[in-house]
């Protein structure tokens, strides 16, 4: 039933438009609108793609304290201790299109795959046919979405992920990155249970191993020198079966022309959870030192999590 107030407001559904600048949208309406502008970036170049998301990151950076309060002091700090250019505006700009990479690739993924170019592979193979699995790390750098795409042209690959608090937005996300032969599972019990599996047929699983876990989950090991509350899963995966473990990376080539995907297999991991995640976090430092500018800086890795023990002094 449709309302017209004494304000001159119309509600409707969930829906409020007046003449008073006040509009709330039915999560419906964010949908629809949120696949729109991404069935707009899909018909576009990735060349042009990339400049929007330049724009994007810029924007981001200079509109928003917080953001830049995230993004500066964490890029900084890694350059600075290894001794690195400082390309400040161009990290920035490449916040940007981390995310404008990952929308395109999802609704190209056919185009994306002829653009990326992968070096090697005959590791990736030599540890998958070995036929304990592969644990694939693949942190948020350069065009990082296009890593499981690779992998999943050749064997099936079950990817964990955190979905989004608002389902509409979840939906979305879910619907952009469906692939044939990947298969995404939430990051809980029963994600974890399916990934088992997965290893246990021979199969690749994915993990992005810069993400903070929830509290109680994760134990705190540095990451770049301070303490950040790190994930011990695939050790804890990769040990059950002696599965390899490759790093992976997507570096951004020049505008529009694509990615250059690289793989590192790792050392077995420790069975002590706390060694681990100080191995893997060196082994994410390596990765990301591949392309420092194209890390996702924004990104606070070293808060700390409802239900987290506190960090320990001598960190």
């Amino acid at each position: 039933m449709a309302i017209l107030s004494e304000k001159g407001l119309f509600h409707q559904a969930g829906l409020k438009f007046g003449p008073f600048g006040i509009i709330e949208y039915h999560w419906g309406v964010r949908k629809l609108i949120l696949k729109l502008s991404l069935n707009t970036l899909a018909a576009l170049p990735l060349a042009l793609v990339q400049v929007i998301g330049s724009f994007l990151g810029l924007l981001a950076y200079v509109g928003s304290k917080q953001y830049r309060s995230l993004f500066r002091p964490q890029y900084e700090a890694v350059i600075t201790s290894y001794r690195l250019p400082l390309k400040l505006w161009e990290a920035v700009r490449a916040s940007g299109m981390l995310f404008s990479d990952s929308l395109w690739i999802w609704r190209n993924p056919a185009k994306a795959l002829c653009l990326v170019e992968v070096q090697n592979w005959d590791l990736v193979e030599s540890a998958i046919n070995e036929g304990h699995g592969l644990v694939m790390l693949t942190p948020h750098l350069g065009g990082f979405e296009i890593i499981p795409r690779v992998l999943a042209q050749h064997f099936p690959a079950t990817i964990l992920y955190r979905p989004s608090r608002q389902e509409w937005l979840n939906e979305v996300v879910e619907e952009g990155r469906a692939y044939p032969n990947m298969h995404f599972v939430p990051t809980n019990l029963n994600g974890v249970r399916q990934m088992t599996r997965a290893l246990t047929r021979g199969e690749a699983i994915g993990i992005l191993p810069d993400q903070v876990p929830s509290g109680g989950e994760g134990v705190w090991v540095p990451f770049f020198g301070r303490p950040a509350y790190t994930t011990p899963l695939p050790a804890r995966l990769a040990n059950r079966n002696n599965t390899p473990v490759v790093m992976f990376t997507a570096k951004r080539k020049k505008i529009g022309q694509g990615w250059l995907m690289q793989a590192t297999r790792l050392a077995p991991l420790s069975e002590d959870a706390t060694i681990a995640a100080a191995e893997l976090n060196v082994a994410i430092e390596n990765a990301v030192l591949v392309a420092p500018e194209q890390f996702i800086w924004s990104y606070n890795r070293y808060k700390h999590p409802t239900g987290a023990e506190l960090p320990p002094s001598n960190l």
